[in-house]
């Protein structure tokens, strides 16, 4: 096994995946459209206790992703679930405290947004830094992103126009591709030799460990092919993303006509994600109901039967 003689490979995924990462969701993003000024205003959580369990069962999932790239149970594997949850954690922490320095309060959401820019960050250099670098690298998932979508997110004309609920650009395009420029500056060479098994281990040496040990051109190297790897990547995904959605476009439109978009699910599906109803009011929407009217209940709260038959 060897490593590619013109890029670092990510530590748990390849670099199309850690690299510039989900930057063609920014792209389908923005040739969709905006969504309606009305949902623009606010556009609260829709269940903040299942956004933690996903998040849970998300931190979870990772350390499996990350711990199990090396097929075996290793030193090397261990260090990859150490460093994960490591960057992980400093990443939520230091989330939670520019939101409580400038917002003066913390939130579950700004915890979970941490959560995902640390987990994003580490992988694609989990098994290939050392500990102190792991914190380095949490302590700059957790403000780097928290910036660009406090601050420039709310300056910059093109983010503002795209519908981009989840702030996905923020917590993986801008998180992946810090963990991607972070790998050319904190790689270390000895522990690339314990994960790839590779003979040329000098070759593949971190900026700052180049410097170090006289290797500057070596790290030059590295930290360059990460830039252009990252470079390529988001160019990559912008084109065949525009292909996609043009060849998409040509079958079905894109983006629901504006009366529709104010609708919402009922005018699509004919059904509403959230259909509640209570007593004296009926469902609105007749288009998978065999009843014209959604039968009133009786002073029991239970549906008369002889209304169904």
């Amino acid at each position: 096994m060897s490593l590619p003689s013109n890029l670092n490979p990510d530590e748990a995924s390849p670099p199309w995946l850690n690299k510039g990462d989900n930057s063609w969701q920014l792209t389908a993003a923005t040739l969709v459209g905006p969504r309606t000024t009305k949902d623009k205003e606010r556009f609260p959580p829709n269940n903040i206790m299942l956004m933690l369990a996903g998040a849970g069962l998300l931190w979870m999932g990772w350390t499996g992703f990350n711990g199990g790239d090396p097929y075996t149970i290793s030193t090397d594997a261990s260090l990859v679930v150490l460093n994960t949850h490591v960057c992980t954690a400093t990443s939520l922490l230091t989330w939670l405290m520019l939101d409580i320095i400038f917002f003066g309060k913390p939130s579950v959401i700004g915890a979970t947004q941490g959560m995902i820019t640390g987990l994003v960050c580490i992988t694609s250099t989990a098994g290939v830094v050392q500990g102190w670098a792991a914190i380095l690298m949490g302590m700059m998932s957790g403000s780097i992103p928290w910036y660009t979508m406090m601050v420039l997110h709310k300056k910059i004309g093109l983010l503002k126009q795209v519908n981009d609920t989840m702030a996905v650009f923020h917590t993986h395009v801008v998180a992946s591709s810090l963990g991607g420029i972070l790998t050319g500056l904190f790689v270390v060479p000895k522990l690339n030799r314990l994960f790839y098994m590779v003979d040329n281990w000098q070759h593949y040496i971190g900026f700052f460990y180049g410097l170090h040990t006289g290797h500057t051109t070596a790290g030059f190297k590295q930290l360059g092919i990460q830039l252009l790897g990252i470079v390529f990547v988001v160019l990559l995904n912008i084109f065949t993303t525009s292909v996609i959605c043009l060849l998409i476009s040509l079958i079905i439109p894109l983006r629901l006509a504006e009366d529709e978009l104010q609708t919402g699910d009922d005018a699509i599906h004919g059904e509403e994600a959230y259909a509640l109803w209570g007593d004296g009011e009926n469902y609105e929407s007749k288009l998978n109901s065999i009843y014209e009217e959604f039968p009133p209940p009786s002073k029991g709260g239970e549906v008369q039967m002889n209304q169904l038959a």
